[in-house]
């Protein structure tokens, strides 16, 4: 399978290795030549990729940066941002005159948990109309931005709930993924579940694992194909809400129900020995994913007219991070981020190599 692919397999180098005082908790892109990196500290750094040089920050937000969602404003250069702080979401206009912004400068601060709870990641639909959210709590909910209007889901996880994504294509529906194992997916309107998959315990033959299928990242491609990485090195593959197509005229294809979810179209694989923490989909048929202790490893996922899936290994590479929290990917680079083993901040820009 390899052979057939060797003529167009990738090679990434490190290009670039920026380090800071405190853990990299989260990771963003503005536009392409900009880089948005949150701290334990609750601090954020805007990067400007074509200097590497710091060109905006925050800093005195009362606890880690736990997510960042970045989103245009008229008439600005700079993405502003919704941050995932503590039990609050804030956001921020950063294309002001100060250098270094402080909580003062907060346009918005909504508190979407209880005392007692934290926030772990945000994402913003399509539109840029809704913000959904996870904590650790379980909790599920998203907010209409305009109004601030909170919608909480009636079924929690039953243990940290630390994934959210909005499905493409389909404004009503999100699907989350937490430590008990299990994918939910919900009608965020009405509040109500549609399906759900619970991750199968690791059988004989994938090898035995001291871990619980924790679902630790996710990603979804622009077809609906869902993607989760597990604590038990596992990567799982929902075939069921794919799009035949991407052209114009897809919507008119499209079931009326996304079974992303269902068994019956899955694909699961032991791919790695320690937990999948981190994953994206440079293209509908490629995902890229970290490991805890910083192993990259990049798949193309070929689907075969008989329905079965085989991955195939195009690249490996091994990051210097001691503890990887984070990865991103565009079309020239991936960055990975998280801490170092004096538990200070480091991000490591890897770029593609130009074809010979």
């Amino acid at each position: 399978m390899l052979d057939e692919l060797s003529e167009n397999l990738p090679n990434y180098t490190i290009t670039h290795t920026l380090r800071t005082p405190a853990p990299i908790s989260s990771i963003a892109l503005g536009h392409s030549n900009q880089l948005f990196a949150g701290s334990d500290d609750g601090s954020l750094r805007v990067y400007d990729l074509t200097s590497y040089k710091v060109c905006k920050a925050i800093r005195g937000l009362p606890a880690e940066i736990s997510s960042i969602c970045c989103f245009k404003y008229p008439g600005s250069h700079l993405r502003d941002v919704w941050l995932a702080c503590g039990r609050y979401a804030y956001s921020f206009h950063m294309d002001l005159d100060k250098l270094v912004l402080t909580v003062e400068d907060v346009v918005t601060a909504i508190e979407l948990c209880s005392d007692d709870d934290v926030l772990n990641e945000l994402a913003l639909n399509s539109a840029k109309t809704h913000l959904a959210y996870s904590a650790d709590s379980g909790a599920v909910g998203v907010m209409a931005i305009s109004t601030k209007n909170i919608i909480r889901m009636k079924t929690s996880h039953s243990s940290i709930c630390g994934i959210v994504r909005f499905i493409p294509d389909r404004p009503q529906e999100i699907v989350s993924g937490g430590y008990d194992n299990c994918l939910i997916h919900f009608n965020h309107l009405q509040g109500t579940v549609l399906s759900s998959r619970e991750m199968p315990s690791s059988s004989l033959s994938d090898g035995m694992s001291l871990s619980p299928p924790f679902i630790m990242s996710a990603a979804m491609t622009v077809t609906g194909v869902m993607a989760a990485g597990t604590a038990d090195g596992r990567l799982w593959l929902g075939f069921g809400g794919q799009k035949d197509s991407l052209d114009k005229h897809a919507k008119k294809k499209r079931s009326r129900k996304w079974d992303g979810l269902s068994p019956d179209d899955e694909h699961l694989e032991k791919i790695a020995e320690g937990p999948i923490v981190a994953m994206a989909f440079p293209d509908p048929t490629t995902v890229v994913l970290s490991t805890l202790l910083g192993t990259i490893l990049q798949y193309r996922i070929i689907r075969q007219e008989n329905q079965d899936v085989q991955l195939a290994k195009i690249w490996e590479g091994q990051s210097g991070i001691s503890k990887v929290n984070a990865l991103i990917f565009d079309e020239r680079r991936f960055i990975v981020a998280g801490l170092t083993e004096n538990a200070q901040g480091i991000i490591e820009i890897w770029d593609r190599d130009s074809p010979p």
